[in-house]
């Protein structure tokens, strides 16, 4: 037996409301009612009712999928990342589309130019979104954006995360366990990220009267083999530091298979530091001290942020900064 499939017809006479009313419930547009959303919810649950996809797609003029643009070599970062903004999406109907792409590229411009009209808006992860470039074809083709970066862009919401405040507290962490000879990797030079966490640690020194020693930074690119080539190269030194903090987890695993290599107990002899709190860092052996990042938190501030753009309303401040915070395990401890 074939039953009838409910219609917007129906939705609306059981809720009591107008076919228009139930039609800017499911558009999530503003000025409706919580009472009344509510009723209209609840009718579509009961007819077990779902908007059809094509039929919104022609009456809004919207694709009703957003975009996410990434250059990451740390997967798990953008895994979060694409977690926290599907939560969003799903509420309000939407689909995610993931977009991998070379920051570098001289043909970076062509290739997002070629997507606009695919999506309603992109949510950009740095380094891509530091490109002035794509900023500015974003602005003048009138395309919703935001940003999560540490360097603000006034025409677009950004979304950044406290990583010179981090990576200070973390450098004095490991001051305060006793270190005065501490490492530091820097994370991938185009990454605004990069600059800040470096600049944490300089902080923190500068604050312990510690002269900042550059025999003591190297410069990686946010993955593992960099952490572990930046690593033989501060533990040959003859002034080898006795704690390392590097820019990100992979870089630190880097880290711990060099202290490994040259018969160094992690943390009796080499202390070793994170930054992201990803899965490697709990189930390395011994964890990882790092600090933990709100990825999550941060996907889906940003992707509330673009949907308000959407529906052509702004609640309060766009441009929002939040804290990390340190998690220490037992890869860290007093020098030996």
């Amino acid at each position: 037996m074939i039953t009838k499939r409910s219609t917007i017809n129906d939705v609306a006479r059981l809720a009591g409301v107008s076919i228009k009313t139930v039609s800017r419930v499911f558009n999530r547009e503003p000025n409706v009612r919580q009472s009344t959303r509510d009723k209209v919810i609840a009718a579509a649950e009961t007819l077990n009712y779902r908007p059809n996809r094509s039929a919104r797609q022609l009456a809004s003029n919207l694709t009703f999928v957003i975009g996410m643009l990434y250059d990451n070599p740390n997967s798990d970062y953008v895994t979060e990342v694409q977690y926290g903004c599907l939560q969003v999406c799903r509420e309000y109907g939407y689909n995610l589309l993931i977009h991998p792409c070379q920051a570098d590229s001289p043909d970076l411009i062509d290739e997002i130019g070629g997507l606009q009209h695919q999506v309603d808006g992109f949510i950009v992860l740095q380094p891509v979104s530091d490109d002035q470039r794509l900023n500015q074809l974003l602005l003048e083709n009138n395309i919703a954006c935001v940003r999560v970066s540490q360097r603000p862009f006034e025409e677009f919401p950004w979304i950044s995360v406290g990583d010179k405040e981090a990576a200070d507290q973390m450098t004095e962490y490991l001051l305060d366990l006793g270190h005065r000879r501490v490492g530091f990797i820097i994370g991938h030079p185009d990454h605004g990220s990069s600059h800040d966490r470096l600049a944490g640690y300089r902080s923190a020194l500068k604050r312990r009267d510690i002269r900042y020693d550059e025999n003591l930074v190297a410069q990686g690119r946010f993955d593992l083999e960099s952490g572990l080539s930046c690593a033989r190269k501060l533990l040959s030194s003859t002034s080898r530091p006795t704690a390392i903090f590097a820019s990100n987890d992979p870089m630190a695993m880097g880290v711990l298979s060099a202290a490994h290599e040259f018969g160094l107990d992690v943390p009796r002899q080499l202390s070793v530091a994170g930054f992201d709190d990803s899965p490697l860092a709990r189930h390395a052996w011994p964890p990882l001290t790092t600090v933990r990042q709100p990825i999550t938190e941060v996907a889906r501030l940003a992707t509330n942020v673009l949907m308000q753009q959407l529906q052509g309303r702004s609640e309060g401040d766009s441009n929002h900064r939040l804290q990390a915070e340190l998690v220490c395990r037992a890869s860290t401890g007093s020098p030996g």
